[in-house]
């Protein structure tokens, strides 16, 4: 089990510019903890440190430099969607960021907390995080304030200000998906997504990338992307349904006495999924 982590935004949600920012200064080369990174940013130190976190978390930053994934949607030069103005970029970003673990509140509340609850208030998500992080492994880990910020941050992330005279407020990155709602003072709802929402070439592409070199996905796999993407099973197998029909040749689904599963009949490349989605925009 891998440490949680609370920490690192210094307070800051992820604005929707900032990833094309950082995409840009690392590809220009730029040490985010180089002395010199607040100039070349033209932002704060505190945000220094917060924009190369978001790159982390959302897995377009690692040890090595840029991921694949950041210069296909990022370049300047070729990147799919650099400015993220398309709806399917933020779907793929909201995935990204709960499959990469690195920004632990997403998981857990996603795939964990969202299977106790429909409607929450803050301090529900504070006790389910600590008791996530009552066991040995997680020793340490928990920091009431700490987590109470990234609590905010999270929410920031998702929940439309209720000030539409806050302009600012409304530049998160993921905010347009509409994943949770505010249900009135510190009361929230995760919200259930219809099919039609999805573009089904984002799905594949996020089915693809879980299932690795295993030609099949259990039913407990197509959970977790309904959780993730805040679909009923129902919904996400009419969406499977879908890519049958368009990839019969490529892509199996049977459903035997509830036991379901999809089944991956030749190989697929994920990119080329993407390729298809962004090219008949």
């Amino acid at each position: 089990m891998a440490r949680y982590s609370f920490s690192g935004h210094e307070s800051f949600y992820c604005k929707s510019l900032w990833l094309k920012k950082g995409h840009d200064a690392a590809n220009n080369g730029l040490n985010f903890n180089s002395p010199d990174a607040v100039a070349k940013l033209g932002v704060g130190k505190n945000m220094v440190s917060s924009i190369r976190y978001w790159m982390r978390s959302f897995g377009l930053l690692n040890e090595q430099g840029l991921t694949e994934f950041s210069k296909y949607i990022f370049d300047e030069a070729t990147g799919k969607d650099p400015y993220i103005e398309d709806i399917g970029t933020m779907w793929l970003l909201h995935y990204q960021i709960v499959k990469e673990g690195i920004a632990s509140i997403y998981h857990l509340t996603f795939l964990d907390f969202k299977r106790e609850k429909k409607e929450f208030d803050r301090e529900q998500l504070l006790s389910f995080i600590k008791r996530k992080c009552n066991v040995p492994e997680q020793k340490n880990v928990y920091n009431e304030n700490t987590v109470k910020k990234d609590i905010k941050a999270f929410l920031q992330m998702y929940v439309a200000p209720s000030d539409t005279r806050s302009i600012e407020d409304f530049s998160a990155v993921l905010i347009d998906l509409g994943l949770i709602k505010k249900l009135g003072e510190n009361k929230y709802a995760f919200a259930e997504i219809p099919s039609s929402a999805i573009n089904e070439h984002i799905i594949l592409y996020t089915l693809l990338d879980i299932k690795g070199e295993s030609n099949v996905l259990s039913l407990d796999t197509m959970q977790e992307v309904a959780l993730t993407f805040g679909l009923s099973i129902s919904s996400l197998v009419e969406i499977i349904q879908k890519l049958v029909a368009l990839y019969p040749d490529k892509i199996a689904y049977t459903d035997n006495s509830g036991i379901k599963n999809i089944q991956f009949l030749e190989a697929i490349e994920p990119y080329s999924v993407l390729d298809f989605y962004y090219n008949q925009k």
